[in-house]
């Protein structure tokens, strides 16, 4: 692959702290070369080393590609009107999980790829550069394995989701769904998959549930995600901190001693304000995790029903505006954060050696994000060097 200089940064985000100043590793009047889609050297502009092409980012800022570790992109159907429900006052109320199952049941597996296709497309657009993908609305055993194969074409962080609800069929007998999950299921999908998640909240999957799931999963060697805390403090952070889990996330309701334990385990909180957006839920408290001492990240949570949302962007400026995260908390929260939940350092930051993924931003400084949300600001957007946008 050629090499690739990015010339005249007014303003680049590295998240290096030995690539710029401060933690967050910023210069100005910037410049950084890409050989063979990695970082090769960042400096001043005017040091900027010859290669094979030029991007002149025009004064722009340039922030690393947006790491969105929470989606859910393999669906069919559409629940607009759940949404529309919710704006005008009805109550959010747990349950319409299923209703995508149906409407992903019913879909072949072209459409479920365009579809899938079609979201990473609008994500890459607004500055996403990685992305993590789960299954969870089929809740067959070939089913959930169909969704994976789906997933894995369009990412390489690909998440088994088998304990997302309990499916119509096994109403009556739960203790049967979580054995198939952990069990029948697991073995037709672990081999599709790097992590495995469940949902631990009242209204999916007990602590107890949980665990048998993702005990059989690290068995198998999936790494282990969770969702927890959603509606109510459901005792799924502490399962995160006791089973070493890369992320937990939602973390809508946590406590002093939830995050404490986090910051102990080193467990990074994945929070997804865009679905307490969609929902008109209370946000989650990022200033007591951030204070803990626990790594936060930021994702969509892109969904059907609850957060039908593919802009980083946006995330990012609700998290300054209802999170109350700094800035720069926030940008790092949805780059490196985001990486440290996929347990990747390779991604996230735009010091030497890093993958070259990076967003070229139609304005002077990276806070422009926040400071005009809903503003088109991306310029373009590469991924290993390559241009996605």
């Amino acid at each position: 692959m050629a090499s690739l200089a990015v010339t005249d940064i007014g303003e680049l985000t590295t998240n290096d702290p030995d690539a710029g100043d401060g933690p967050m590793g910023r210069r100005t009047g910037a410049g950084l070369v890409l050989d063979d889609g990695v970082v090769a050297w960042v400096g001043a502009s005017r040091d900027t080393p010859a290669a094979d092409g030029v991007l002149d980012a025009q004064g722009g800022s340039v922030v690393p590609g947006f790491v969105d570790s929470h989606t859910h992109l393999v669906f069919a159907g559409d629940r607009a009107d759940e949404f529309e429900a919710r704006m005008a006052g009805a109550p959010y109320a747990a349950g319409g999980i299923l209703r995508t199952v149906a409407s992903t049941r019913g879909a072949d597996t072209d459409e479920l790829a365009a579809g899938a296709r079609r979201r990473l497309r609008e994500m890459q657009a607004s500055g996403t550069t990685t992305v993590e993908v789960k299954s969870g609305y089929d809740l067959t055993v070939e089913g959930e394995g169909r969704l994976l194969e789906v997933a894995g074409g369009v990412s390489d962080e690909v998440t088994f989701l088998g304990a997302h609800a309990v499916p119509a069929e096994h109403a009556a007998d739960r203790d049967a769904y979580v054995a198939l999950v952990a069990g029948a299921m697991l073995e037709r999908c672990a081999p599709e998959a790097r992590w495995a998640d469940a949902f631990c909240d009242p209204a999916a999957f007990s602590v107890d549930e949980c665990r048998e799931v993702l005990v059989a999963a690290r068995a198998a060697g999936l790494g282990l995600r969770l969702h927890a805390n959603q509606f109510g403090d459901s005792g799924g952070v502490e399962l995160a901190a006791e089973l070493g889990c890369a992320s937990v996330d939602h973390c809508t309701h946590c406590s002093a001693d939830g995050a404490r334990a986090l910051a102990g385990a080193g467990v990074v909180a994945t929070l997804v304000p865009a679905a307490e957006f969609c929902t008109r839920s209370p946000y989650a408290d990022a200033r007591r995790l951030v204070d803990a001492g626990v790594t936060v990240a930021l994702a969509t949570d892109c969904n059907p029903g609850t957060s039908y949302v593919t802009s980083m962007p946006f995330v990012l400026a609700l998290a300054v505006r209802e999170l109350r995260l700094t800035f720069d908390e926030a940008l790092y929260a949805a780059t490196a954060g985001g990486a440290a939940a996929l347990q990747r350092d390779d991604v996230g930051r735009l010091g030497v050696g890093s993958r070259g993924d990076l967003v070229v931003l139609d304005a002077p400084r990276a806070a422009h994000l926040a400071y005009r949300p809903g503003s088109v600001l991306v310029r373009s957007v590469l991924r290993a060097g390559a241009q996605l946008a």
